[in-house]
């Protein structure tokens, strides 16, 4: 017998669980960073374009190419060593230097990714980082001084993490230069795909914190539209027991449920992204297993702080809108009711009107057969009279008297005919 056959996708799907490897990374080293999206459509973009930046900037180093339809690619740039990634809304670069320049964050860092090239990049940079990793110093106090000098005391966000395979350090801000920055201390021994590890999380946090953070800007436009209609809505479910014709509250409110439903559309794709994205970061940071140092906030506790509020904005903004969209479908099946209800009382009023009409044209044809019946009546008598007058005059009978005689019998003759007629046609 011919063995089994596969499924089609089989290896495709084990493979995916091996995509996108770490980086194995030697402290001290430089990492360099930066996310690119198209501002509007970007899970519809032209990934053609994305291929043609990348290989512009491999064909700078001579670099070999990635193979077609890759959605990663590891490669030396220079004395670098690039990693490139394609996601659904996104592409990003990351740029690994080994040693470290002798002042902290220096802009010049950066430059592994040239400001002309960057500038013809297909869409609009979102995330950019400098991340220093060095060798944890023997006395961690240096790290304290280090890190106060390097970010702003108010945010920063410091913790010892994998276990205290190093500290990490930030503040979530951009620099003068335009770049956020993170500072790794690495324990001697720690290997280094733990190091790349430490790395690729704190690049991925800021990622997905900033692709999240999209939503809250769509919530607050959303919010606003949302506050211009709810008074709206309120007003007509409030006018529902007056007098107002229910068929011009139906048509507002299908102009309300239609926008409703064109805002659903709009935002359902985004806030669908933004929780998704939330859980990564959530599961990132998770990841990390913090350590508290010296007393300072951790990652968590900054995202807890100041992250977690915009997140509960954005489920608020959609919960608010599937709220009013069913506020207004109710609103709908109660109009669509009343609507009935009038409808069934004038088809009543209807009925009861053919009703009475009925009525009438039973009694006037009961006053037609009446009539009808004395016409054909007075015809039938005269008639019968020519017949029976021939013998009315041998009897001696006058011919008023037969005319007397043949009168009701053709009548009742007539009146059981006509009945007749009528029960057949029945």
């Amino acid at each position: 017998m011919p063995p089994i056959a596969d499924h089609p996708l089989r290896y495709a799907l084990v493979n995916e669980l091996h995509a996108r490897p770490f980086p194995a990374l030697t402290a001290p080293c430089m990492a360099a960073y930066v996310a690119i999206k198209e501002p509007q459509e970007a899970q519809n973009r032209d990934r053609g374009a994305d291929r043609a930046h990348l290989l512009a900037i491999l064909d700078r180093h001579g670099s070999a190419h990635p193979q077609p339809g890759a959605t990663h690619f590891s490669g030396p740039l220079g004395r670098a060593e690039l990693k490139w990634e394609s996601h659904t809304e996104f592409v990003t670069y990351s740029a690994f230097t080994p040693g470290l320049s002798a002042r902290a964050f220096d802009p010049m860092e950066a430059d592994v990714f040239p400001e002309d090239w960057l500038a013809t990049a297909p869409g609009r940079r979102l995330v950019s980082l400098l991340i220093r990793v060095e060798m944890l110093p023997e006395d961690e106090t240096l790290v304290q001084a280090r890190v106060e000098d390097w970010f702003v005391a108010e945010s920063l966000a410091l913790a010892r993490v994998v276990d205290g395979s190093a500290i990490v350090a930030g503040d979530f801000r951009i620099d003068a230069a335009g770049h956020m920055r993170f500072a790794v201390f690495v324990r001697p021994g720690t290997g280094k795909r733990r190091i790349g590890r430490i790395v690729q999380r704190l690049c991925e946090i800021e990622t997905y914190r900033a692709m999240s953070m999209l939503g809250l800007a769509r919530a607050r436009g959303l919010t606003e539209r949302l506050n211009a209609l709810d008074p709206r809505l309120s007003a007509l479910v409030s006018g529902l027991d007056q007098d107002r014709p229910a068929e011009a509250a139906l048509h507002e409110l299908l102009t309300i449920s239609a926008e409703l439903e064109s805002l659903a559309v709009q935002h359902s794709f985004r806030f669908g992204a933004t929780g998704a994205y939330e859980a990564i970061v959530t599961g990132r940071i998770a990841a990390l297993r913090e350590e508290r140092v010296s007393g300072r906030q951790t990652f968590a506790e900054f995202m807890a702080r100041r992250y977690d509020p915009a997140m509960r904005t954005v489920k608020s903004a959609e919960a608010r809108l599937t709220q009013m969209a069913e506020r207004a479908e109710r609103a709908a099946e109660l109009l669509r009711t009343r609507v009935d209800v009038d409808r069934s009382a004038q088809n009543q009023k209807l009925l009861e009107s053919m009703d009475r009409r009925a009525d009438l044209a039973l009694r006037l044809q009961h006053t037609v057969e009446g009539l009808s019946v004395v016409a054909i009546s007075y015809y039938a008598v005269s008639l019968a009279g020519y017949v029976a007058y021939p013998l009315t005059e041998a009897a001696h009978v006058s011919k008023g008297v037969a005319l007397a005689v043949l009168t009701p019998v053709v009548m009742l003759a007539v009146w059981l005919g006509l009945r007749r007629i009528r029960k057949s046609v029945h």
